[in-house]
């Protein structure tokens, strides 16, 4: 194992004369010599007290791949040059990842093999250092032996929020600066302008362009809605803020500040010269824009939506095309797996009788609203303009990528009779990473478990004294586009009537290079052009006329809101039920999924703010900017409206058991990303979930393995492969390279499909060819059974919906390559229809024509072996081509979960699991 180098030891030393090839070893050899002196605090060991905690020692939690996210330069360079990690950098990568290996033969007593307990308070024994930050006397942070995680406890409401600041400063400041630069749009100008920053900023600031006023005014109007609460949000948050302050200047003037700071030029290590700038109130708007946007803002692709109609009804006539389009969308598609499954029916974004208002453009007229202008140096080379067509992809695509899973069962079917939780947030692999872990006692909260870094004023995803919550995304669609008149030139457009004059929001950026990103100089200017109806996004014409197609998304200028959500959640004396639950999460604007467990009870619900639309409004077509189809009583200065009310949401108390990996809610439910079709990966929890409750005496351990399977099922090869192998089968297979890849198939699906190591480290797959051809095959069988029948043209604008594949070497998402999550967007569900009914067996919600050879089943056939044989002599060097972790050809590193470093700590690569990042197991055994 990586050797570690102390927190208390090197936290305090100072940072050193910056070195021109810093990672050269002999000189970093030279200079840690010199570092290395013996100043130490000494933690003072005490006993935190738990407060009431009815888990009985039942609660446990994981967050790869540790606690401390800071580093000074000394830290950065030993991991660099050595591969040493600082103290509670790494210590839950590895239970983390033996999981893979290791649920086969889990029993409850060794969950905490793999999980960390998280049962309230610090053992005295197990105290690794109190401080009591700035020398306060009402808050002190202990932190345990085994994981560093800091457990707050205050005697006053501001003690506690400043030592929860404090904490969040310790562990994930650096971090913290960084997506504060992203939700502003600066990230270029602080950290470096290489490539994939330069996307970064570009995929977030084109969705929430806003202006400093913009930010403060968002702060105003939450508090000024929610009264004795908001003025409460609004207390923590300065006392948060404070606590971050404070250890900005302690760090600075003892000199243990990250050493990203001295790496990246803001701070001279010789001098100390620079600055790290305060943090304030306005930042944390700008945080949680970032993190909205990436999990919690459903919707979008309306226009992408309306050029794939178009290409339909080009194809197969406006009634035909229409018909095919429709049955791709599935929109309400009677085989899709559901988290409310008893057959209720929550309407919501259904397709209209008479649809009214749409502004579909003409054909071949759409063109993406330019982000960046006037680049210069490498803001105009290749590689920027790459990463800015991916940015632009990410940022316009209904089809969020990489959330969450849960898996809840009643304590009617557990051996203990009380409720069984397995959830958490899927939210990629960074270093540090973007969650951090906490507990929080204090004077109205008392609450472990995960917070995103910068927004850390309360657990957002954990556990109270008896109850539990977590969330998965949900993709509804809170995200209409607009298609406004232009008058007068392209920067005017009509309003009510009036040429109204856009807004220009501009954010420019410089850099030059540092020791840590050597990308050459470069600048350019983001520009968005603003309208009441939201940012622009696309120019085109529609009927002949000059528009600029906008997108309006309800949480817009409300990034703020959700705090009070997340504050309810935290008071023990407000949460005390299902209700209760249910209560707190309605005020959380962002659209998720919400799951809770007591030791009685479990509950679902789904927020969001959804608009209530005018009458006859497709949410999935953009609509004429014209007061007849706006929200119901939109109000365009705030952009408030009418929303939906709870009961009207997705919602169940107690069900038998609840899945979610973001697949559908209920019935008549329709979200804004495609795919909720016959196969989804919420499948692979459904299957396994619903066998183990039709048995009964679900234990922790068995609903961990249940998750742990399924997180290492390729979804293809459990639910496609058969239905594939049967048409295959269908006649007797003569040729020798197809009969020998159908072979290597089915002994894979026998073993239980599972892209799985040989053993613990081998870094070898088990039935390596068969998951390579299969790899190699799913992209050809896609193309050889759907564009003959749809072209190439309609072929081409339904990927722009729906990707056909997500594999686990993909670089797909946010995160890119080497990201964990997998299966959640591909064209399964209509592989799987279309294949079923060419063998002629029963299919609901059938795809409009048969396209598999046309229908025939001996041509199908012939379709499926061709591709076959094909992928069959595809070498693993061409599917896996290699990047820059991973050599041509090595399967199971493409597959391989990295960190995607954000600052100076790298960490070694594991094998592949598509679960959440960070992970509850609870079964709590009393209540208050």
């Amino acid at each position: 194992m990586p050797r570690r180098t102390s927190r208390t030891a090197l936290d305090r030393l100072r940072t050193p004369g910056r070195l021109a090839g810093f990672l050269k070893s002999a000189s970093v050899c030279v200079l840690i010599a010199g570092l290395l002196s013996p100043l130490a605090q000494t933690a003072s060991a005490a006993e935190a007290a738990a407060p009431n905690d009815y888990c009985g020692g039942q609660c446990s939690d994981i967050l790869p791949p540790g606690e401390n996210g800071n580093a000074t330069l000394a830290q950065v360079l030993l991991n660099q040059a050595f591969g040493t990690q600082p103290d509670h950098a790494e210590d839950q990568l590895g239970p983390y990842a033996n999981l893979a290996k290791g649920y086969p033969t889990l029993t409850n007593s060794t969950i905490n093999t793999f999980f960390n307990d998280a049962s309230f308070g610090v053992a005295s024994d197990q105290v690794a250092s109190t401080l009591s930050p700035a020398g306060r006397t009402d808050v002190t942070i202990v932190r345990d032996k085994k994981t560093g995680v800091p457990h707050i406890t205050g005697t006053t409401r501001y003690g506690t929020e400043f030592g929860a600041g404090y904490a969040a400063a310790q562990d994930r400041l650096w971090l913290m600066d960084v997506f504060r630069h992203v939700g502003r749009g600066q990230l270029t100008a602080f950290a470096g302008g290489a490539p994939s920053n330069q996307g970064l900023e570009q995929q977030f600031w084109r969705n929430a362009p806003y202006s400093e006023a913009d930010l403060q005014a968002q702060i105003d109007n939450a508090v000024a809605a929610n009264g004795t609460r908001g003025q409460q949000a609004l207390a923590d948050a300065n006392a948060y803020l404070a606590g971050i302050n404070s250890y900005i200047d302690a760090s600075d003037s003892g000199r243990y500040f990250p050493g990203e700071y001295v790496l990246t030029g803001h701070k001279d290590s010789i001098t100390n010269a620079g600055t790290i700038d305060h943090f304030k109130i306005t930042d944390l708007v700008a945080l949680a824009s970032v993190i909205g946007s990436l999990f919690g803002s459903g919707g979008g692709g309306e226009v992408n939506n309306a050029i794939s109609l178009m290409a339909a009804q080009e194809r197969y006539g406006v009634t035909k095309g229409t018909e095919v389009w429709e049955s791709f969308r599935e929109r309400n598609d009677p085989e899709a797996v559901l988290t409310v499954h008893n057959g209720e029916s929550f309407p919501y974004a259904t397709k209209p009788a008479n649809a009214q208002g749409e502004a579909l453009p003409d054909a071949g007229s759409v063109s993406t609203e330019p982000l960046v202008y006037d680049p210069t140096g490498t803001g105009a080379d290749q590689s920027a303009s790459a990463a800015s067509a991916t940015a632009t992809a990410n940022a316009l695509t209904s089809a969020k990528r990489g959330m969450s899973n849960a898996l809840v069962v009643s304590g009617k079917y557990t051996a203990s009779g009380h409720p069984v939780a397995v959830f958490g947030p899927q939210t990629g692999y960074f270093a540090p990473q973007l969650l951090m872990l906490q507990e929080i006692q204090g004077p109205g909260i008392s609450a472990r478990g995960a917070s995103f870094a910068g927004l850390s004023m309360y657990v957002e995803l954990g556990r109270g004294q008896d109850y539990s919550w977590s969330a998965t995304t949900s993709g509804q669609d809170i995200i209409d586009t607009y298609a406004v008149e232009l008058c007068q030139d392209d920067y005017h457009y009509l309003y009510h009537g009036t040429c109204t004059a856009m807004e220009k929001i501009e954010q420019k950026n410089s850099w030059a290079p540092t020791t840590a990103d050597s990308t050459a100089a470069g600048s350019y200017t983001m520009r968005v052009w603003r309208t009441k109806y939201g940012p622009v996004e696309y120019r085109a014409t529609a009927g002949g006329k000059k528009v600029a197609y906008t997108t309006l998304r309800s949480s817009y200028l409300h990034e703020a809101d959700s705090i009070i959500g997340f504050q309810m959640l935290n008071d023990p004396d407000y949460v005390k039920s299902p209700g209760t639950f249910q209560s707190a999460v309605q005020h959380i604007n962002y659209t998720f999924n919400w799951f809770y467990a007591d030791s009685t009870h479990t509950a679902y619900y789904n927020s969001g703010n959804n608009p209530v639309r005018a009458s006859g409004v497709d949410a999935e077509f953009p609509v004429w900017a014209q007061s007849a189809y706006e929200w119901k009583n939109w109000n365009p200065a705030t952009n408030t409206a009418d929303y939906t009310p709870a009961s009207a949401h997705p919602n169940s108390v107690d069900q038998d058991y609840y899945i979610s990996w973001n697949n559908k809610q209920a019935k008549d439910y329709t979200t804004a990303p495609w795919g909720d079709g016959s196969v989804h990966r919420g499948n692979l929890l459904e299957d396994r979930v619903k066998k183990l409750v039709a048995a009964g005496g679900v234990t922790r351990a068995s609903l961990v393995k249940a998750m742990a399977d399924a997180s290492l099922a390729d979804l293809r090869a459990e639910d496609v492969l058969p239905d594939l192998l049967k048409v295959i089968n269908s006649s007797t297979v003569t040729d020798s390279t197809a009969a020998a890849a159908v072979s290597k198939l089915q002994a894979w699906l026998t073993a239980g499909g599972k892209r799985t190591e040989t053993s613990a480290g081998s870094k070898k797959y088990a039935d390596a060819d068969a998951v390579r051809i299969l790899d190699a095959w799913w992209p050809l069988l896609a193309k050889g059974i759907f564009e003959p029948g749809l072209g190439t043209s309609l072929y081409t604008a339904m990927q722009a919906n729906l990707p056909v594949d997500e594999s686990p070497s993909a670089a797909h998402g946010p995160t890119g390559a080497h990201a964990g999550s997998s299966f959640q967007y591909g064209w399964w569900s209509y592989v799987d229809k279309d294949v079923r009914a060419v063998l002629g067996e029963s299919v609901q919600g059938p795809l409009a024509d048969k396209y598999c050879g046309g229908g025939s089943l001996s041509a199908c056939r012939d379709t499926l072996i061709s591709t076959l044989k094909t992928a069959a002599g595809k070498t693993a060097a061409q599917v896996y081509p290699g990047d820059t972790l991973c050599s041509a050809g090595d399967q199971w590193c493409a597959d391989s979960i990295v960190q995607r470093t954000l600052g100076g700590i790298k960490h070694y690569n594991i094998s592949w699991q598509n679960r959440p990042t960070f992970q509850q197991v609870v079964e709590f055994t009393s209540h208050r």
